[in-house]
């Protein structure tokens, strides 16, 4: 599916469910990693994962792309178009979009941990993606002295 047909799917969509016309731009963004899709506030613009389509089909798109139109006609329509608020809840249940988005990760995507750390007191350990500072933090189980204890490579 190409960004087109996707503007197309969005578009069809909120005028047969919703009985609204969506418009704004919809596409796809690669650097969403565990989201289905984004609405933009500011813009109202929507985005969508690709993954979404590729690892779970069709059905499992029009899911997220149902989600986000809650969000996006709540929205300009000044009601409560977040999570948590009951019209979101109950347009999201009419629409028949989905609360989450199926598993995204799979193998290469989410990275390992680079960096290990283990409590010099009660030996806890602390797998790390990103460096941290030793003199800053300490074991959140008993308070002891972090040490590195491994650095994988790549």
């Amino acid at each position: 599916m190409n960004e087109q047909e996707l503007q197309r799917l969005v578009e069809h969509i909120s005028i047969t469910v919703f009985r609204k016309p969506f418009r704004h731009r919809a596409s796809f963004n690669r650097r969403l990693k565990t989201t289905g899709g984004r609405y933009h506030l500011g813009s109202h613009d929507l985005d969508f994962n690709p993954l979404v389509l590729e690892l779970h089909g069709p059905e499992e798109l029009e899911k997220v792309v149902k989600h986000e139109l809650c969000h996006y006609h709540l929205h300009l329509e000044g009601r409560g178009y977040q999570h948590r608020d009951a019209d979101f809840r109950n347009l999201l249940k009419a629409s028949g979009g989905s609360r989450f988005v199926k598993d995204l990760r799979q193998a290469g995507i989410v990275t390992p941990p680079k960096w290990l750390y283990s409590c010099s007191a009660c030996g806890q350990m602390y797998p790390r993606k990103r460096r941290i500072d030793l003199k800053k933090y300490v074991c959140g189980k008993c308070k002891g002295k972090l040490r590195l204890k491994s650095q994988s490579t790549g």
